[in-house]
């Protein structure tokens, strides 16, 4: 594990004596940032000795709420854990009214104890760290699809599509459609500037399939774990520019029923040392490392979907035609499958992971992903032929549609408690079993309106 410099922090106050405010945050579980605001005061000790934060910070369900089972809370008195910030996460939050800084910390291995095993960054580290002892370096790159919603709800207290510039509330899907980006030109340059300011390798925005539903695109890096702390803080970013405009980035995987849900599609490619890249090839599938990783992931996958689907809301997204997978497939330049490997020179071969709901926390699904490569490359696992055409019409292995039997899966695999960690997966089961049952015990809308007159 990696940590700043203290030249870093001393440089950030001199260069910004206008910030009175850092924000201090820790990604959990469900990849929600938590933390504290400091006064600059406080940032150069946080270099020099850590931040000390309570163990249960790792161990809340999405709601905030405290899970005694994850062993974090009244077992070990709730003890402080110390973080240290990571290198090149000091930057400004120029969403903010007053002058804000922004400062991202990790729990220390040891000092960090007895949280630091369930730190989904730890998690991720680990993965890389196993691939890079066999010689291979993974190179990645994260995309994220949102919707830009009102923070006001229609009149039956529903979220809806914002506003356009032109004051009209889009209705269409209008995929690819320019002049929607250009409606959004307000809320696009703000991002496009704040990404710049932190240093973010944000490229091409495009309006996706459904109202109000944009995705950007981040570079790929030759550090995976740069490319995953980009991507968190990104996401961190969108939702503070959009609150800025008014407006809410919905990060769901499926906000609304009748419209397209919105993934998060992770690039993996494994390089040498030199950064040479091992897929490379001029026959479109491959080389026989890229198909063995694919490979390792479709065996992988069942065990892991609880990982890139954490949520009960996440398995609403699987739908046929929806350019969501639904089963274990893979295929060249093919959107219909689970893992596609794009078209392009050969020097650009890579696999796009397309199982993600964008609710999936980062870190773990990159982990759970590069452990289902190494898992593949050790065996030679065989993926099968390649599917060509509509892989909704020839799928047969198809994936669980159920967060119940995909956490079950998660819970009974020996491969994911030693790829993953027994520890942190007894952190992690133990916040997903409390919210499934706290879930599925709420009575709501739905079951007012199938059962309330004719049950």
């Amino acid at each position: 594990m990696q940590f700043a410099d203290k030249k870093e922090a001393v440089d950030y106050l001199a260069a910004h004596p206008e910030v009175l405010s850092i924000e201090l945050f820790l990604i959990d579980a469900n990849g929600v940032p938590r933390g504290k605001l400091l006064h600059r005061n406080e940032l150069l000790a946080i270099y020099e000795n850590g931040r000390p934060l309570p163990s249960s910070i790792l161990a809340l369900t999405v709601q905030g709420e405290d899970v005694e089972d994850t062993g974090l809370v009244w077992d070990v008195a709730d003890a402080d854990c110390w973080t240290y910030p990571l290198a090149g996460s000091l930057t400004l939050q120029p969403w903010r009214t007053h002058p804000t800084g922004q400062v991202q910390v990790s729990m220390h291995p040891t000092q960090g104890i007895p949280a630091a095993p369930a730190d989904p960054r730890h998690v991720l580290v680990h993965a890389i760290d196993r691939l890079k002892a066999d010689g291979f370096h993974p190179v990645m790159a994260v995309e994220l699809e949102f919707y830009l919603l009102d923070q006001q709800r229609d009149a039956n207290g529903r979220p809806q599509p914002a506003l356009q510039t032109n004051g009209v509330r889009p209705q269409a899907p209008q995929v690819y459609g320019i002049y929607e980006l250009e409606q959004l030109q307000p809320f696009l340059d703000d991002l496009y500037a704040a990404c710049a300011l932190q240093g973010l390798p944000v490229r091409t925005a495009i309006s996706e399939y459904a109202p109000g539903q944009v995705e950007l695109t981040l570079e790929h890096r030759f550090d995976a774990l740069q490319a995953i702390d980009e991507g968190v803080r990104y996401k961190r970013l969108v939702k503070g520019v959009a609150n800025k405009h008014g407006l809410q980035a919905c990060f769901m995987a499926k906000p609304f029923s009748d419209q397209a849900g919105s993934g998060m599609h992770l690039h993996v490619s494994l390089a040498d040392e030199e950064g040479n890249n091992l897929y490379a090839s001029e026959d479109p599938q491959g080389t026989p490392l890229l198909r063995h990783s694919i490979g390792g992931m479709m065996a992988t996958l069942f065990d892991s979907l609880a990982i890139f689907c954490p949520h009960a809301n996440s398995y609403r997204r699987f739908q046929t035609g929806s350019y969501a997978p639904l089963a274990k497939s893979w295929g060249v330049n093919n959107r219909t499958v689970s893992f596609r490997v794009p078209g392009g020179p050969a020097i650009s071969r890579h696999i796009e992971h397309r199982i993600c709901g964008a609710d999936a926390n980062p870190y773990l699904a990159a982990a759970a992903l590069l452990a289902g490569i190494h898992y593949g490359i050790t065996r030679q696992s065989d993926p099968g032929a390649a599917i060509e055409g509509n892989g909704y019409e020839q799928a047969t292995d198809f994936l669980p549609t159920d967060w119940l039997t995909a956490l079950q899966a998660l819970q009974d695999s020996a491969w994911a408690h030693e790829a993953l960690g027994a520890e942190f997966l007894k952190v992690y089961l133990a916040i997903k079993w409390r919210e499934f049952r706290k879930f599925n015990a709420e009575v709501g809308e739905q079951d007012w309106r199938w059962y309330l007159t004719h049950a």
